[in-house]
């Protein structure tokens, strides 16, 4: 029953967050709110992704969505938001409501004070090893709030202090809800306009709905620099973490780190490497930052996690447009001796056929250890399609794919095809 409650806080918390962000707008001169909606039905000849007793099904979706970014002034938000409804015919699961939400928003109060909220709605897996089915996923909402207070301490140096609160919910009963508490100091040297420099410290205390609390401390030296086609900016430090369990407390503590560059190659071509060492617990919004990184939601320790991708997107002359990605993440649960790894490739292909209809290639690889079980599999998914744009509002989509997962454990394992078509129309 208390997690009922949980879930309603969700979906009242979400439609807070839109009321909040469309209200914002109504005060600034800003573009309009853009509304969407869509449908679409996939029929897969092994819905459940099942090793055996291979199930066809027709899964058809209706989706809702909105989307607006207030012009920049005194308070800005920007919103992104979907929801959808699925059904399958053939009953291989419930029906279900599925939910995505990026929202951002800042009120500038006075003398370099300014209030941030934020909260982010994702549908994620529950146990990272199994088959990402609609019985193997919850709703995670991320919702953080709080002062940054910005100081000048004259032309070259300033001070940030800042105090948030943030609060991780889950759909599913089983999963560890929590409320974090997040102090940030850091103090910035301005060495010329393209070249910053400067220290951060922070501490922040997690309470799981378990009783269990997890603290953390750490300390970093951070950077940004800026070329004409390149940017880039990071941050090196230490960070210790315990965890407070009823029968006793655990320690750990690192190196943690992360780097964003971006280089422009040509005007066609963009090169972005993303990179981040953390100690943290699967409550954050790692997951969401980097979306290839999937948490064991069946632990509650906390855990060192790695993760790095690199991407390379570029336009051709015919305007084809072609993005290749590799990415590697790691996860260590420090109290259970628990540890997985994935790395992975994709490459996504789209090329105009006529000023109306593109063609469409998207391929992906990804290889998973699990080291404390001593087993590895792979997976595989590729698909091809057609967009044909009827007109501004309204288009229409058709895909065929193939999705293949081999692995050392029987149940693990599964190949499916699918194919599938659907319509979008934007409200103008």
């Amino acid at each position: 029953m208390a997690k009922d409650t949980g879930s309603r806080r969700i979906r009242s918390l979400c439609a807070c967050m839109i009321a909040t962000a469309v209200s914002i707008s109504f005060n600034a001169i800003a573009e309009p709110i853009r509304f969407s909606t869509g449908f679409d039905s996939t029929l897969s000849d092994n819905a459940g992704q099942s090793s055996t007793n291979e199930q066809t099904d027709l899964e058809s979706q209706i989706t809702l969505g909105v989307d607006h970014t207030t012009d920049p002034g005194r308070c800005n938000s920007d919103l992104g938001a979907r929801v959808a409804y699925s059904y399958w015919l053939e009953e291989t699961f419930d029906p279900e409501t599925y939910a995505s939400a990026d929202f951002f928003g800042d009120c500038a109060i006075g003398g370099g004070l300014v209030w941030q909220a934020s909260d982010y709605l994702r549908d994620v897996t529950q146990d990272s090893r199994a088959n990402e089915t609609p019985t193997n996923k919850t709703r995670k909402n991320i919702f953080r709030t709080g002062p940054v207070w910005t100081i000048r301490l004259g032309a070259v140096n300033q001070l940030v202090l800042a105090a948030e609160y943030e609060n991780t919910e889950f759909s599913e009963p089983e999963d560890e809800d929590s409320e974090r508490y997040i102090g940030t100091a850091g103090w910035d040297h301005f060495f010329s306009p393209s070249f910053t420099a400067g220290l951060r410290a922070s501490a922040d205390r997690v309470e799981l709905d378990t009783d269990e609390e997890i603290d953390r401390e750490s300390g970093v030296v951070t950077f940004s620099k800026a070329w004409p086609a390149t940017r880039v900016s990071g941050s090196a430090g230490f960070s210790r973490i315990e965890t407070s369990l009823i029968t006793g407390s655990q320690e750990a503590d690192g190196f943690v780190g992360n780097l964003d560059l971006e280089r422009d190659i040509n005007p066609t071509t963009q090169l972005i490497i993303e990179a981040s060492q953390e100690l943290t617990d699967q409550t954050s919004d790692f997951d969401v930052r980097f979306g290839e990184f999937v948490f064991n939601l069946e632990q509650t320790s906390a855990v060192e996690v790695s993760a790095v991708r690199a991407g390379v997107s570029t336009e051709f002359t015919r305007g084809s447009t072609l993005g290749f990605n590799v990415f590697a993440n790691r996860s260590d649960y420090i109290d259970v001796d628990l540890e997985e790894e994935r790395t992975g490739v994709d490459l996504n292909y789209r090329r105009p056929v006529t000023p109306q209809m593109t063609a469409t290639l998207l391929t992906a690889y990804e290889y998973l250890n699990y080291a404390d079980e001593d087993t590895a599999d792979v997976l595989f998914r590729i698909n091809a399609g057609i967009d044909f744009q009827l007109n501004r509002a309204m288009s229409f989509f058709g895909r065929v794919g193939h999705e293949r997962r081999d692995s050392e454990v029987d149940f693990r394992e599964f190949d499916e095809n699918w194919v599938s078509i659907g319509v979008n129309y934007q409200f103008r």
